[in-house]
């Protein structure tokens, strides 16, 4: 059997940053090549970087959120670029903004067919959530690391809120740990 850490993947990774101060994205999206700002369906200013793939939020207060990256590494990136662009246009944009990651968004594969009802049995109702007619998956609240997975009968699951990359190889371990402790991963 392989071991579910190898098939962890990165799908997204969220985090924020801000130029500390005000912006006036009506002029800004005017200016900035590739920027879609409609401020009736959304508040912020959308900026995509092509390579690393990703979406700047940026919003009239200075703050911007990162979306869509597949790595810590892409978002550093990603902002690097938005910070000069935004610098191109005369913005004033300090040298190395702090950048906090929000969310990371990791999938995996257990490698085997999983029975829900019985893991959730297993789990306990506290730390689970598991309604098949409204959503296939079993949610399972971890406390550590502090995350929550979503287990589907298929043996794939989605690791979500983690803050470092490692989160989601700890959830995996301790994951794999309890369904073998409950006999739930022959």
């Amino acid at each position: 059997m392989t071991d579910p850490k190898e098939s962890i993947n990165i799908e997204n990774v969220v985090a924020s940053t801000g130029i500390g101060q005000e912006l006036d994205l009506q002029s800004v999206a005017m200016d900035l090549e590739g920027a879609d700002y409609d401020p009736e369906q959304f508040p912020g200013l959308v900026y995509r970087t092509q390579n690393p793939k990703s979406a700047a939020l940026i919003f009239r207060s200075g703050k911007i959120v990162c979306t869509g990256a597949k790595s810590t590494d892409n978002v550093h990136e990603s902002l690097e670029i938005v910070f000069d662009e935004l610098r191109d246009l005369h913005i004033q944009v300090e040298e190395d903004p702090e950048i906090i990651v929000q969310n990371i968004v990791s999938s995996a594969d257990l490698g085997r067919n999983l029975n829900l009802n019985a893991i959730a049995i297993g789990l306990g109702l506290e730390n689970i959530e598991y309604e098949p007619e409204q959503f296939p998956g079993l949610v399972y609240r971890l406390d550590d690391p502090e995350v929550v997975a979503l287990l589907f009968g298929s043996g794939k699951l989605v690791v979500t809120g983690g803050k470092k990359v490692d989160d989601a190889k700890q959830a995996v371990d301790v994951i794999v740990k309890r369904l073998e402790e409950l006999g739930l991963l022959e």
